[in-house]
């Protein structure tokens, strides 16, 4: 049969896949477009077999909020390069969106699951996008509120993901703006748990500055000490960084009560890549 170059680019639509894979794929199965298909996804399953043993700490973190809630994901390639590619950023923006709709449990459940938009289980998505892209994808982690949601993504690096009990899209904009700038771990004292004030504790009272002071008066400074960095981690305690003058306790009283928070930022805990470029780029040229 006559293999079209119609045939090849609707192939390639479809798939995601190279010319000449699209094309030999099609000559295999003399033209049929689904038996096609269905060659390359088992060649792109074992393409991606073979990547996933690499080290994946770029990518993106996207967002997608709905009127019933949102979501928020980081999703992690190997370059900046691809983390940077428009159909990288679809596909971390379509990850976020399924998310919100389908609420997973876990990374796990939302693989196993049936894409809202493309009628895949998105594990086998996923793959065929990483035959398509050829580096090492994967979903590290995601979190979803219900309700009053807002957010905001700085360049796909830093993510922030804001649940309130009434919904006021400016202010809502600047705390998101805030947690993105300032960091806080918790939203207030109550949810600082005990193991960490006495673990600070622990820190401030073997410093050398103090050692020589008597026990009461060192007990009272590193008291101090801790408070001031519990009100540093705390959200409505931070002074809010287009008003220093007042807290976010301050910025939101009488308007909203602040939920939960949830704070990405890309790639924190993981292991980064250590080539040397230009030896990577040499060692390609040798190979």
């Amino acid at each position: 049969m006559n293999i079209t170059a119609q045939m090849v680019k609707e192939l390639r639509d479809k798939t995601g896949a190279g010319m000449m894979d699209a094309k030999k794929a099609l000559v295999e199965v003399d033209g049929d477009m689904e038996k096609a298909a269905e060659v390359l996804r088992q060649k792109g399953i074992a393409s991606a077999d073979k990547k996933m043993g690499r080290i994946a700490a770029e990518g993106r973190v996207e967002s997608f909020v709905d009127e019933n809630g949102g979501a928020m994901i980081e999703v992690n390639c190997e370059t900046d390069f691809v983390a940077k590619n428009d159909e990288f950023k679809a596909l971390a923006k379509g990850l976020a969106e399924n998310v919100e709709v389908l609420k997973p449990a876990d990374v796990e459940a939302l693989l196993a699951a049936k894409c809202i938009k493309c009628d895949k289980v998105i594990e086998e998505a996923l793959k065929e996008k990483i035959a398509s892209i050829g580096e090492k994808i994967t979903v590290r982690r995601f979190v979803r509120y219900e309700g009053a949601v807002a957010t905001y993504i700085h360049n796909g690096k830093i993510g922030v993901l804001l649940s309130t009990d009434k919904k006021d899209d400016e202010l809502m904009n600047d705390i998101c703006l805030h947690i993105a700038s300032s960091a806080p771990h918790f939203v207030s004292r109550e949810e600082i748990p005990q193991s960490v004030i006495d673990e600070e504790t622990r820190i401030e009272m073997g410093k050398e500055d103090l050692l020589k002071k008597p026990e009461n008066i060192r007990a009272k400074i590193v008291e101090g000490r801790v408070n001031k960095i519990m009100a540093e981690r705390c959200l409505l305690e931070q002074p809010f960084v287009k008003d220093p003058n007042q807290t976010i306790a301050q910025l939101i009283e009488g308007k909203l009560t602040i939920k939960a928070f949830t704070r990405y930022e890309l790639g924190e805990g993981l292991e980064k890549r250590q080539d040397n470029f230009a030896e990577e780029v040499m060692s390609q040229i040798k190979g």
